[in-house]
């Protein structure tokens, strides 16, 4: 497994930093912020390896430049990103090797339709998703649609429930209130609550999550259950017939929350 280092930017990010076996070996995913990685990377007496990319937002590329400047290495990223410096296009389905572990592609159009995920299936399995999926939340559909998002949520629900979650921004606590008005009686919600809660004033991330507790607490992954269902409803004022409509209604909700 790769071992993840959260290195904080700008309000909320995290840019994640990766090690495999090599200790001087470093792989950033999603450095908005050059000059935070610059500084992790001389207290930590590493190099850079590679940059990963999930989305061309500018808090997670807006690093990439300056970084290219001190470092000659591989910018992976999605293909169709309108991002420009992204030197090892990938699509969904693609397999890389980073840092002696392998990573899985998957494209999870919704946040923005450039938007890809990567899975790291052995041993501990980790899952880079930068704004598609946070703890309890999940990305605004700027560009995508409530189908893709539905789409990414099976996707991230199917995979192993020990699966640790590393998304980008420290969402927890707001997505939790949100999620406790979507299900007023679940207990796993409130417990989580408390846990994000401790975390914080000991001034430390809440992060990573994992599947195996985002199928209990995330709306967004839970719209076939009939109480989030039953608040969707009541939120939007009508029937909705199919987990999309309500994955729709939930997200509008949230929006203006």
């Amino acid at each position: 497994m790769l071992r993840a280092h959260p290195i904080p930017a700008f309000d909320d990010n995290y840019i994640w930093a990766l090690r495999g076996h090599a200790e001087d070996q470093v792989a950033v995913v999603d450095p908005g912020d050059a000059q935070a990685v610059l500084q992790y990377l001389r207290q930590s007496k590493a190099k850079l390896a590679a940059i990963l990319i999930t989305h061309h937002h500018w808090d997670h590329t807006g690093g990439v430049t300056a970084l290219a400047e001190h470092f000659r290495v591989p910018v992976y990223g999605p293909a169709d990103s309108p991002f420009s410096e992204i030197t090892e296009p990938l699509v969904d389905g693609t397999e890389i090797e980073l840092l002696d572990n392998r990573l899985q592609v998957r494209a999870v159009p919704a946040h923005t339709l450039d938007h890809i995920a990567y899975f790291q299936p052995d041993e501990r399995p980790q899952l880079f998703c930068g704004d598609t999926l946070f703890l309890a939340g999940c990305g605004r559909l700027f560009e995508g649609t409530p189908k893709q998002m539905q789409e990414a949520m099976d996707y991230f629900t199917s995979l192993p429930g020990e699966t640790e979650v590393y998304c980008t921004h420290e969402y927890s606590l707001a997505n939790l209130h949100f999620a406790i008005k979507v299900e007023p009686t679940n207990r796993d919600i409130l417990a989580e609550m408390e846990r994000c809660t401790e975390k914080r004033q000991a001034k430390q991330p809440t992060l990573p999550s994992s599947i195996a507790v985002e199928r209990k607490i995330n709306p967004y992954m839970r719209t076939r259950e009939e109480s989030v269902k039953a608040s969707a409803e009541q939120y939007s004022g009508q029937a909705l017939h199919n987990e999309v409509e309500v994955l729709a209604a939930v997200r509008e909700w949230k929006n203006s929350a």
